[in-house]
């Protein structure tokens, strides 16, 4: 089991400059992470971050990602982190704290960061402003990046140890983005049925039965605006929640049933699993003190929507939540003319501005 002392690049070589460019998508989670734990780093004086109260299982998207071009280039003054950020080209300066700060994480992990100066350029092929987080697929991008230069001054690396740091890597941005690096399905977080599954990164879960295969995400835009309460506040929430330990223990459940329904290609438990997951979800957000509501009246009316649909055809859709106002409609390729015009005569008109984006299941990180 790879611990972070493993993730410590110790010899390595030097490089004048070079240029890399990877694509990485966002991932929509089936099995919920919601809350943060503390826990014993294996290295003396290093506070380990961004580890989940609870394991989880994602979906990887596919049209959804950011593309990253990571700049490169030798320099000798090696006392701090330098680096240009472009978001589409132009210069970004809100963005250069989170970059900042994810640097300080990781430098114990690549110390090799002040060596170089980087232009990071880097854009989204979804909108900026459509609702849809971008940390994820964002710092999945910038992880692999940062992994390529690795690889260019240690060639010695495995694909399985790139793919592992650069999950690693990627949770010190934004937590889920450990699940956009590779495959398909992806679990992350300690679960006592999953070999080899860690707190420190994603791997994927393979074992996915055809009915999955192509599975469809789309995406409806119901509120493109900030929201009221960050993902990073609702997780602290959960310190002290009424209803952690049980949420906690829920989770555990789920991801080992939705392991076994992934595997037989039972969609009618599926949906079960999933729709309960995505309400408890909200309902942690609700019951948390202070308390917060993400869903906006045109989430339940997209919902109610759905359950009817289904209930008068038997067609297998159902939605999944993030932590906003936006529903993910999720179904099997084979009813997907069916369901887009579901979509585009009944859920269309909820939307802000008619807006969503069609999806479906991806393979994770790409080098461009």
């Amino acid at each position: 089991m790879l611990t972070e002392k493993d993730f410590m690049a110790t010899t390595y070589s030097s490089l004048e400059a070079a240029n890399f460019e990877w694509s990485a998508p966002s991932n929509i989670a089936l099995v919920k992470y919601w809350g943060k734990k503390e826990q014993e780093s294996s290295i003396p004086g290093v506070k380990s971050e961004q580890i989940p109260a609870n394991p989880s299982i994602s979906f990887t998207l596919n049209q959804c990602k950011t593309i990253t071009k990571l700049g490169v280039l030798k320099k000798s003054d090696t006392k701090d982190f330098s680096f240009d950020l472009l978001f589409e080209g132009k210069p970004k300066e809100d963005f250069k704290p989170k970059i900042q700060k994810f640097f300080e994480r990781i430098e114990v992990y690549c110390p090799y960061l002040k060596e170089y100066h980087f232009t990071i350029d880097t854009q989204n092929t979804f909108p900026h402003s459509s609702g849809i987080a971008s940390s994820a697929s964002g710092m999945a991008a910038l992880a692999v990046s940062i992994m390529s230069l690795e690889k260019a001054i240690t060639p010695s690396l495995s694909d399985d140890y790139f793919n592992a740091k650069a999950s690693f890597l990627a949770r010190l941005g934004s937590g889920s983005a450990c699940r956009s690096i590779k495959g398909e399905v992806v679990i992350w977080g300690n679960h006592s049925k999953t070999a080899n599954s860690s707190d420190l990164f994603g791997v994927a879960f393979s074992e996915i039965h055809e009915n999955f295969k192509n599975f469809q995400d789309t995406i409806l835009l119901v509120d493109k605006g900030e929201k009221q309460v960050s993902s990073t506040v609702g997780h602290d929430l959960m310190h002290n929640h009424p209803f952690a330990e049980q949420r906690f223990a829920q989770a555990h459940e789920n991801l080992t049933a939705i392991k076994e329904v992934l595997t037989s290609g039972n969609i009618a438990a599926f949906i079960k699993i999933v729709e309960s997951e995505a309400l408890t979800l909200h309902a942690m957000m609700m019951t948390s003190m202070p308390y917060f509501i993400l869903m906006k009246p045109n989430t339940l009316e997209i919902i109610n929507t759905i359950w009817n649909f289904r209930n008068e055809t038997q067609i297998p859709v159902c939605f999944t939540l993030d932590a906003g106002a936006n529903v993910h409609v999720l179904y099997p390729s084979t009813v997907k003319e069916k369901v887009m015009q579901f979509i585009q005569n009944e859920l269309v008109g909820y939307c802000q501005n008619g807006q969503y984006i069609c999806d479906q299941i991806g393979t994770g990180a790409k080098s461009n």
